[in-house]
């Protein structure tokens, strides 16, 4: 979901949220849409949904984000909402190395249903528990290069990285859009040959004037 309206915003972007139950998808939402987190969040029950607007390069983007719930008894009514996202961020536990293995198993079924051309990043929620870190930063780090995925690690407790990564996959998304835009332009422009042809007067005559102009 990304296009242009005319009255409240510039544009319309449709963000996923996947990954493994528990990971913190619904506080990483809550704190980028109303500054919230919440230590007694219960699990998503199929999807949730919140939006926020902010500028972009100097437009005004309405990002729609979409919370899918991580169970897999789920995973047959949210992969629907997949489609028509045009950004995700996909989510894993840095105490937990199971969640972060399931980033894989998310990827291929997120690439599965999703556009080709989606914005994709990789976040290692918890950065606050680093005490009891099993996932490496430079672990992630090498796993998102290889799978073509910009990456951070967040904390929804402490608002670490959230507002960065969502903003990160916003301009990531506008600027797709723009140079689409913008290509889809210079298709319709003239080639060369099939412009206006511009008449400039032979050199005698500019002689003249240059001449006159100097006597002066």
């Amino acid at each position: 979901m990304a296009y242009k309206v005319d009255h409240e915003y510039d544009y319309l972007f449709k963000i996923v949220l996947i990954g493994d139950s528990g990971v913190g998808k619904s506080n990483i939402l809550s704190r980028f849409t109303r500054n919230e987190f919440c230590l007694e969040s219960k699990s998503t029950i199929g999807v949730e949904f919140a939006t926020r607007t902010l500028q972009v390069e100097g437009k005004t983007v309405k990002s729609q984000i979409w919370d899918t719930a991580g169970q897999e008894r789920y995973r047959a009514i949210t992969s629907a909402y997949y489609r028509g996202a045009v950004g995700a961020l996909v989510v894993y536990d840095i105490t937990k190395r199971q969640t972060f293995e399931n980033v894989q198993r998310w990827l291929r079924e997120l690439r599965d249903h999703a556009d080709s051309n989606i914005v994709i990043m990789l976040a290692g929620n918890k950065s606050d528990l680093n005490h009891l870190r099993v996932v490496a930063e430079r672990d992630a780090q090498a796993f998102a290069e290889k799978e073509g995925l910009s990456f951070l690690e967040t904390s929804a407790l402490e608002a670490l990285n959230v507002e960065k990564a969502f903003q990160t996959i916003l301009l990531d998304i506008y600027q797709i859009i723009s140079r689409k835009a913008l290509a889809a332009q210079e298709a319709v422009a003239p080639l060369p040959g099939q412009g206006t042809t511009i008449k400039v007067g032979d050199n005698s005559n500019f002689d003249n004037r240059k001449q006159t102009c100097c006597s002066n």
